[in-house]
């Protein structure tokens, strides 16, 4: 496999960066994800950076998977979490572990700040789009360094911003509104996180592609850290779902 810095300097130069692979090699794109993850959800609050996924993997329309874990740590202040194919986001963990290892290697005692690996990714994904062999990931990268939080996105074509909330996936519809209306500056953390369950709850009446098990992560002065898995409460005796008008006449069929 290609080393980082050997990765963004053939992404300067338009070069193959693939792991292996000879001129004569057949090009070999992902044209169809198999597994993949739905929404990430992301925002700032007063200590820092929350974020949220579920923990479904879909193959194809089948639930298949049900504990895969779309949010990682790495470095000493970054959180890195991702929808799309799934094996494309283990090989962006890959990437992340060599930066990793760069940088126990140089050993001068600084690593890549959050925003570096925002920048990096971004990069690497844009690259990727522009040998027409991208990376099926939408990104989201959070962290928490020099006293300052930090939250950016980028997705499979490299368009990349930074925002105080953000939202991948199907949540780019369904979370987003619910940000816009109900995110202020210097939300505490019960109020982030009660923001992000909304959100979640909302996602899993709406998005067939997820389920009820959510992953909860932080990052602050203290650090990153990744939440075991938990159910959000949900609610199903609406009168609109216990005795639904479409089909009455119908046994409830269309």
């Amino acid at each position: 496999m290609a080393t980082v810095s050997q990765t963004l300097a053939c992404a300067a130069s338009g070069a193959d960066v693939s792991a292996g692979r000879s001129a004569a090699d057949p090009h070999k794109h992902t044209t169809s994800p198999i597994v993949t993850g739905t929404s990430v959800v992301a925002l700032k609050y007063k200590d820092g950076v929350m974020m949220a996924a579920d923990t479904l993997g879909s193959y194809g329309s089948l639930s298949r998977f049900t504990d895969l874990r779309r949010i990682v740590t790495t470095g000493g202040y970054t959180l890195v979490g991702a929808d799309g194919d799934y094996s494309d986001f283990q090989y962006v963990q890959d990437i992340l572990k060599e930066l990793e290892v760069e940088d126990a290697c140089v050993a001068d005692g600084i690593t890549h700040s959050p925003k570096e690996i925002w920048c990096c990714m971004a990069r690497i994904l844009y690259h990727r789009r522009s040998k027409m062999n991208p990376l099926w990931n939408n990104l989201v990268i959070a962290g928490f360094h020099e006293g300052e939080a930090f939250l950016g996105t980028t997705d499979k074509i490299g368009t990349s911003y930074e925002c105080d909330f953000v939202a991948t996936g199907m949540g780019l519809h369904m979370a987003m509104p619910i940000l816009r209306r109900h995110w202020k500056p210097n939300m505490s953390e019960s109020e982030a996180r009660e923001l992000l369950e909304s959100c979640m709850r909302t996602l899993f009446y709406r998005d067939c592609r997820t389920i009820n098990k959510i992953t909860f992560a932080s990052a602050t002065k203290k650090g990153p850290s990744v939440d075991e898995p938990v159910e959000v409460s949900t609610e199903w005796s609406y009168q609109s779902f216990v005795d639904p008008k479409a089909g009455s006449d119908t046994g409830g069929s269309w």
